[in-house]
């Protein structure tokens, strides 16, 4: 075989797999097939994702549900105000052993595993949010002066409350830009509901089951880099980021009088990874111009502000781009 043709074979496997593992969690978080998508796609890009939804639409049950189909050890923090970045990364005791010596113990934190789930993040200080921007860019902890490697694969799957602003401190943007994807976990509708209803109030509830293992969801991110764009795909994702900067000469009218600030380079690398991630997941060899279209306000929306005329006058960021993007496509049909 073709190294070509190697590829197609491991691609064609892996894809057999995920469609098991989405079969697997859809089994307890039923119904939102966006938000799993988006989240297995986030995990296959190695990166992390920060939920938004409003309590008891089933953001913890995901991730713990995740944590077993993926095979991955977690850990769950609940972010207080009180919280304090030792809580997170560990810290280092004072030990006496047997003979009366006395040594420094490093006591890892629930940091030390391969999938974190951090519960409303935007309820703890900013000084324990800091202690996550390490970790989550370079997988990498300083504890006591000591770099101390959190190994692979590290994600952080981060849940926050839109509604319930008090006592709660907004995310910095550079932290905010370390988040791969932000899936916003929406009501489910009337059917999805009562399939929920029923499933989850009787005597036994659906199980998941292992589908992945930590050596295998690293080997997919390593063939998920090897997949192939297409040049159009390319300049699409360039186009698009290019667009919302206000700055840019490519920015439209709209754009220049509603954002403040656009996305960086690490907006379109995301881009770059979350397509190949989508077209893998719906069983396809490489990415097409309607999965930046699909992946555009997912990777966007948390990477740009509107200004303050904007917001006063009750623009929505996610409409902003999901229009431009349409535009994008059309002016690409019609060429």
């Amino acid at each position: 075989m073709t190294k070509a043709e190697d590829l197609v074979a491991e691609i064609e496997a892996l894809e057999a797999k995920l469609a098991e593992a989405k079969s697997a969690i859809t089994k307890r978080f039923i119904g939102q097939e966006r938000v799993v998508e988006l989240t297995l796609s986030a995990m296959l890009c190695g990166g992390h994702a920060i939920l938004i939804g409003l309590p008891g639409l089933g953001k913890t049950r995901l991730v713990e549900t995740l944590s077993t189909v993926m095979g991955l050890n977690g850990n769950r923090v609940q972010f207080t105000p009180d919280l304090m970045p030792a809580d997170i990364l560990g810290s280092e005791v004072l030990e006496t052993g047997m003979d009366g010596s006395r040594a420094f113990k490093f006591i890892p934190g629930p940091i030390f595993c391969q999938l974190l789930m951090a519960d409303e993040i935007n309820r703890a200080s900013p000084r324990t949010q800091s202690a996550l921007l390490q970790a989550m860019q370079e997988k990498v902890v300083t504890v006591a002066g000591e770099n101390r490697s959190l190994g692979a694969p590290f994600h952080v799957l981060a849940t926050q409350n839109p509604i319930e602003q008090e006592g709660t401190y907004p995310l910095p943007e550079a932290q905010l830009d370390r988040f791969l994807v932000q899936i916003d976990v929406a009501y489910p509708d009337r059917k999805t509901e009562r399939d929920i209803l029923l499933a989850t109030t009787g005597i036994v509830e659906e199980e998941a089951h292992q589908v992945f293992d930590s050596e295998t969801l690293v080997a997919a991110q390593r063939l998920l880099r090897r997949m192939p764009v297409g040049e159009s795909v390319v300049e699409m994702i360039l186009d698009l980021v290019r667009a919302f900067r206000p700055a840019d000469p490519s920015a439209g009218e709209r754009v220049r009088e509603t954002v403040a600030w656009g996305p960086g380079p690490r907006a379109a690398q995301a881009l770059m990874m979350t397509v190949r991630a989508r077209a893998l997941l719906q069983g396809r060899l490489a990415p097409s111009p309607e999965d930046v279209l699909n992946m555009a306000r997912p990777v966007l929306t948390h990477r740009m502000a509107l200004t303050f005329s904007a917001r006063a006058r009750g623009e929505d960021l996610g409409a902003l781009i999901d229009d431009v993007a349409a535009g994008m496509m059309r002016s690409e049909a019609a060429a």
